[in-house]
């Protein structure tokens, strides 16, 4: 079947490659000589055909959508509830589902599931714009939109849609296409686009790794949230809305607000992630990067030792293999999964000959890196804790007249001892700031190996191997002075407290009503 549509509303038809033509009839409720804009013919049915036709010239802006189940010997309207001010210009038919069409408007996307029986907007990120073209990119289950004035657009992988609302429990997570491992390139050499410069076009990459589409039907609300909410449907009847009790408003102020997680699981049943997800009403996406959790998640974008170069904190690649994902909901504090699982499969993308046969080792020395990593970072915030307490103490000191020279002296050693320590864990900045060579810091080398680590597939080489053991070494010393430290500081601390000193970070005072 071949359709052919002219500029003054006719539509031709052949069904024997052009050698015989035929107009169909006329349009249902469509003005006469009406533009036809766009013409397909249905993948699921050959005597299926649809037509997208605009009026703006005679001052017309309403969307004209019709269908014709005979080849076009009649038409009917599928416009239904489409805007009436907004001019229909593209239609595209779902290749699973031939219920789910797309509808291009002078006023945005819109998408049906029931054949034109009702449409809803597609909206998110989507501008109101002209969509003046659409395309189904079939492998990939991807909708690719082309604006007037606003580019391209790419729904990835719409095969959400394909499920009815009716359909959709109060919590669904849908089914997760099958991802591919692989470490992002950066082909233009820095952030984004490098020093090449806005002239040089590029658009954002979609998210690397599992991507998770789900549902809520409701969303999670808070205590105070939901009683508003009731209460504002009261008002709206005229009712009376009681002030609630402190117990109940105790308890709405101290409720941990609530949140949505996707737990990901390995195929032993062992969680490897946490993905943080939306907890409001609708559909909504979250990705996880195919990482373990990074070694510190909180401090770690606020340690100076960082590169410039890191976005974000990473933790080490996972395993190929199967994996589940299932929606849980945490509530004061207490997390309840919720939902089917969807079982999906890490794809390893071999794409150079160095990455390692034996993922599991690689992975193995990066967790144990991680780990090193993590520690030295929560040193370093402890040791920014010790310093807080040693300046306290201090002030302390000197309004605390039963405190004498040993205090003092106490003071001073601890005061050395936390500069040593950070000497060997951030370098010698007495040297290093004058300009001379200083010995490499525990920081900068466990911080050099980790993210040098990090981003490779390749067996970990021995001056990676090397490097850790002498990093492990020397933290391990560091590690043990700075925990004795801390514990001489607190018994300094509470010597202090019995000589009545006001109070300082890191104790609670003592006190008695006798």
């Amino acid at each position: 079947m071949i359709y052919v549509g002219t500029d003054d509303g006719v539509l031709n038809v052949t069904e024997d490659s052009g050698t015989n033509w035929r107009r169909t009839t006329k349009f249902a409720n469509v003005p006469d000589m009406t533009y036809i804009d766009d013409v397909l013919a249905s993948a699921h049915n050959a005597d299926v055909v649809y037509a997208v036709l605009e009026n703006h010239k005679r001052g017309d802006y309403k969307p004209y959508v019709v269908k014709s189940d005979n080849r076009g010997r009649t038409w009917k309207s599928i416009s239904s509830n489409l805007p009436e001010r907004g001019s229909a210009h593209t239609i595209v038919e779902d290749h699973v589902d031939p219920n789910l069409l797309f509808v291009g408007t002078e006023f945005g996307l819109f998408v049906t599931q029931d054949g034109g029986g009702s449409w809803h907007q597609l909206k998110g990120n989507f501008p109101t714009i002209a969509v003046r073209d659409i395309e189904i990119q079939v492998r990939e289950n991807d909708l690719v939109v082309g604006t007037f004035g606003r580019g391209i657009y790419i729904l990835d992988d719409y095969s959400a849609l394909r499920t009815k609302m009716a359909d959709l429990g109060e919590f669904e997570l849908f089914g997760v296409r099958d991802p591919w491992l692989y470490v992002e390139g950066d082909l233009w050499g820095g952030q984004e686009k490098g020093s090449i410069g806005d002239a040089f076009f590029t658009a954002p990459n979609p998210p690397q790794g599992a991507v998770f589409t789900y549902y809520l039907k409701d969303g999670l609300k808070s205590q105070k949230a939901a009683r508003r909410e009731r209460e504002i449907e009261v008002e709206k009847e005229g009712g009376d809305t009681p002030y609630p009790s402190w117990d109940a408003l105790r308890a709405e102020d101290r409720e941990q607000d609530p949140a949505m997680y996707i737990l990901v699981r390995e195929a032993d049943g062992n969680i490897v992630r946490q993905v943080s997800a939306d907890s409001g009403k609708g559909l909504h996406r979250s990705a996880w990067d195919l990482r373990l959790p990074p070694p510190d998640p909180i401090n770690l974008a606020e340690n100076g030792d960082r590169p410039y170069w890191m976005p974000d904190p990473v933790g080490p690649m996972v395993l190929p293999g199967e994996y589940t994902a299932r929606l849980a909901a945490e509530r004061n504090g207490v997390l309840q999964e919720t939902g089917e699982a969807q079982k999906f499969v890490v794809k390893s993308l071999a794409a150079s000959p160095e990455i390692t046969s034996d993922r599991r080792a690689l992975q193995a020395f990066q967790i144990k890196v991680a780990g090193l990593q993590r520690a030295v970072v929560g040193s370093s915030s402890a040791m920014a804790e010790l310093q807080n307490r040693i300046a306290h103490v201090r002030a302390a000191i000197v309004e605390t007249p039963a405190a004498g020279g040993a205090e003092r002296d106490v003071l001073q050693q601890l005061t050395t001892r936390l500069a040593d320590v950070g000497v060997a864990i951030h370098g010698d900045g007495t040297v290093a700031g004058r300009n001379e060579p200083a010995p490499m810091s525990i920081s900068s080398r466990v911080s050099s190996l980790y993210y040098g680590l990090i981003f490779v597939q390749s067996v970990a080489g021995g001056n990676y191997k090397n490097s850790y053991g002498v990093a492990a070494t020397e933290f391990a010393a560091t590690l043990q002075s700075l925990r004795v430290l801390g514990n001489d500081l607190a018994a300094l601390e509470n010597t202090l407290e019995v000589k009545g000193a006001p109070w300082t970070p890191g104790r609670i005072p003592d006190w008695s009503a006798e």
